[in-house]
């Protein structure tokens, strides 16, 4: 017995010494680059709507991904990173950037002109609702009844925060008189509900009509938000071809000399003019907007992802409208509606549905 435990103790080589446990110190600065992709892309949309009086939205889209993209490509190839090699690994790139890359950014970008960066941050971040939609539907992911009460919740959020006041006020006015001419005896209820529709129509102020879609901030930010969520879905498909730092570096590149083209052809005379007025607080957030708010932001995203927990990671999410609206409120005064309130807590609890039940199947 005691030969046995000797030979044991010789082939296991000598004990290691424990491992010490992580300082305060030290798990602070780990809590703070996990958050920090979520703080940088909050920061920036406020970023980019302080640079919009001094620059134009196509320009800024297209300078938040370019230099972004090359800081990636030059980092992964000086950590021997692999090239995309081969027509499958550069038409998968491509199609990843026009959607993740030139559509996203884009619509983000006309967005801002148009809403506010806190609001504007919530119904981007209602994405991974059109992820679900889609991985059910293209890789047959299975939606559970908790998923399903998410999508429907989502969308009667995101009606809240896109659907202009008066419109919503018009409903109950549409639907009494419909119910006026199939139950004459209701009229007396129905004139009241008519009533205080008109007052809510009234006191959500001018309708402004006609009314026109691409008018609309939300609307524009609910483009950009499918544009990330089709982006998003294809990122296994785009991940099995080529190395994933390199697709995200090149999907910038690719993706952000489209803006720089339409910003040429759509704002050159507005930039000429305003380009040389650039002060040094706009170049520090351009710079910001680019090499934190994207470089930065999805290096650090991808190296948590890596070291797993995904579901966890795709939970902080919820941190990204807290800090746009958070700054949009100090840096702009910005302020939301709480009829942009209530839809945003609705939005962001369908999502939360959704990623629930994800962690639940992930344990």
């Amino acid at each position: 017995m005691d030969a046995t435990c000797e030979d044991a103790g010789s082939e296991s080589g000598p004990a290691l010494p424990p491992t010490a446990a992580p300082s305060a110190l030290e798990q602070l600065g780990a809590l703070l680059l996990l958050i920090s992709p979520f703080f940088f892309w909050g920061t920036s949309m406020v970023a980019m709507k302080e640079l919009a009086p001094h620059t134009a939205p196509l320009f800024v889209a297209a300078v938040r991904l370019l230099p972004a993209g090359a800081v990636l490509v030059a980092w992964g190839a000086a950590q021997g990173r692999a090239q995309p090699k081969g027509r499958a690994a550069w038409a998968a790139i491509a199609a990843f950037a026009l959607a993740d890359g030139a559509c996203f950014q884009g619509f983000l970008a006309e967005g801002l002109q148009r809403t506010s960066a806190g609001l504007g941050s919530v119904i981007i971040d209602s994405q991974p609702l059109t992820v679900a939609a889609l991985a059910a539907l293209l890789l047959g992911e299975r939606l559970s009844a908790a998923g399903v009460a998410g999508l429907g919740v989502g969308v009667a959020g995101l009606c809240l925060l896109e659907v202009p006041p008066e419109l919503l006020a018009s409903f109950p006015i549409a639907a009494a008189d419909w119910v006026r001419g199939v139950a004459p005896a209701a009229e007396p209820a129905l004139s009241s509900a008519a009533a205080a529709a008109s007052a809510v129509a009234a006191a959500a102020g001018p309708s402004g009509w006609p009314w026109s879609l691409w008018d609309s901030g939300e609307w524009w930010m609910l483009l950009a938000a499918q544009s990330m969520a089709v982006g998003t879905v294809m990122v296994p498909w785009v991940t099995r071809r080529a190395d994933p730092i390199m697709a995200t570096g090149w999907h910038m590149l690719l993706g952000g000399l489209p803006l720089l083209a339409l910003a040429a052809a759509r704002e050159g005379p507005l930039l000429a003019t305003r380009l040389p007025q650039l002060t040094g607080a706009d170049l520090a957030l351009l710079a910001y907007v680019s090499l934190l708010g994207s470089a930065a932001s999805y290096g650090v995203f991808f190296l948590n992802a890596s070291r797993g927990n995904l579901t966890a990671l795709s939970s902080l999410t919820f941190l990204t409208p807290v800090f746009a609206a958070g700054a949009g409120y100090l840096a702009l005064g910005e302020t939301l509606t709480p009829l942009q309130l209530a839809g945003a807590g609705v939005t962001l609890g369908a999502v939360y549905l959704i990623n629930a039940r994800r962690g639940d199947e992930a344990a």
